[in-house]
This record gives structure tokens, sequence and C-alpha cells, in this order.
């Protein structure tokens, strides 16, 4: 029973419709903040993306440049090296009058700083002794002779070999004993 100052109490059908309808406002104010969650995540993102392939494009391109550089002046030191060989071969040929003996004198000191230069750019000569074991990576046999020495020794050297940073550029020529 009801008095008059009282309000009947709500059905169960009331108390449904009640709930439902504070959960329907609930829902899009979660799903609304959950969407601009979700938006700015993904400007962040794309944001983040965009300035990591440009990151990833500048680092490409400054390695092709500095690539492109080392290419070109790669022979710098090499080069610098030679001149001083080219200035003595230019001041043999100014003197015309000078004697044989100052001549031989003088290719004897340009060999030498032509060896020193090449030296100084890891280009190393490859002059086996006789009796050495003939090795196929450095040495290149023109011709076997019969000699005292154990088979496949290096006899003589015809022409010395080089390498160039432990790359061979020209193999030494050898004479090889042959097999008895």
């Amino acid at each position: 029973m009801t008095t008059d100052n009282q309000q009947p109490d709500p059905t169960l059908d009331e108390l449904t419709q009640q709930a439902a309808a504070a959960a329907a406002a609930s829902v899009p104010e979660t799903l609304e903040a959950k969407l601009a969650d979700t938006e700015r995540r993904l400007a962040e993102m794309s944001d983040a993306y965009l300035r990591a392939k440009a990151e990833v494009e500048n680092t490409r391109r400054r390695g092709e440049e500095d690539t492109a550089k080392a290419r070109k002046f790669a022979v710098e030191g090499f080069a610098d090296a030679m001149l001083p060989v080219v200035d003595s071969l230019t001041a043999a040929i100014a003197r015309p009058d000078a004697s044989v003996e100052q001549v031989l004198e003088g290719v004897h000191a340009t060999l030498r700083q032509l060896q020193s230069a090449l030296e100084r750019n890891k280009v190393l000569e490859i002059n086996p002794a006789a009796g050495t074991k003939f090795d196929p990576h450095q040495h290149q046999a023109i011709s076997m002779v019969p000699a005292d020495q154990d088979p496949n020794t290096v006899v003589t050297v015809l022409q010395k070999g080089f390498l160039i940073a432990d790359r061979v550029l020209r193999p030494a020529l050898v004479t090889v004993s042959a097999p008895k």
C-alpha cells in the first residue's frame, strides 16, 4: 500500500529501462573518447613514420654522396706519392748533359722513390727467393726446368709480382723445378 505522500515503487521494467538509458548514454561517450584517443595515436604514429622515412632517405643519400666522393678521390694519396717520382724524372730529362754515372745514380734514386711510394700505398713486391715453394696464388709458372732442388720450387724469378693490400695485382713470373 501506498500513502498519498509517497510515490509508487518503480517496476522492474522501469528500472531496466532506466539502466539501459544510462548505459546507452555512457557508451557513446566512451566510444567517442576511444575514437579520439585512437585518432590522436594514429596522428602521432603517422608523424613518427614520416620522420623515420625521411631520416632513412637522408641517410641513404648521404651514404651515396660519401661513396661517390670516396671513389672520386680514392687515388689522391697514391697520386700524391707519385709526384716526387714525376719531379725526379722531369729533372733527369732537363739535364741532357749528365754523364752516364749521374743518370744511373738518378735512376736508382727515382726507383727508390717509386718503391717507397708503392709501399706507402700498400703495393708490395712478390719476389720469391730461389728454393721457395711454388705458390699458385702468388706465382705464375712460365716453365719447368730440371734443377737440383725439391720439385715445385722456384728456380728463378723472371718478373716480380705485386700485391695490393693482400690481393695479387700481378703474380710473379717464375720458372719452377721439374720433378725428377
